[in-house]
């Protein structure tokens, strides 16, 4: 038997999102709601709506999965939220202009 793992993305009464991993999904968003953590992120933004889970099977993939989400933006969040492939791409794509080699006479 193996242990599944979630990564989940709450939205918060206040609009803003909040990322988490747990291996138990419906017990860790009844944290969330009953507010068992007085110093957690979400305390004072609740009611929280899951909008979003991932399952794996390998604990480091859902680990490296979280903390890589950890680091989007809120357009990149709300594109997977939303299922949108194409955003998500978009959004993915490196827009810091460093990174591009111009051709000035083209």
């Amino acid at each position: 038997m193996y242990n599944q793992y979630y990564v989940y993305i709450l939205e918060c009464s206040d609009n803003s999102y909040y990322t988490g991993i747990t291996n138990d999904l419906s017990k860790r968003l009844e944290q969330h709601q009953e507010g068992t953590k007085k110093d957690a992120y979400t305390y004072k933004r609740r009611p929280v709506t899951l909008k979003f889970h991932q399952d794996f099977n390998d604990v480091l993939q859902a680990i490296y999965f979280e903390k890589k989400i950890k680091r989007w933006t809120r357009a990149k969040k709300k594109a997977l939220i939303d299922g949108d492939w194409d955003m998500l791409q978009i959004l993915a794509e490196c827009r810091n202009a460093t990174h591009y080699k111009y051709n000035p006479g083209s």
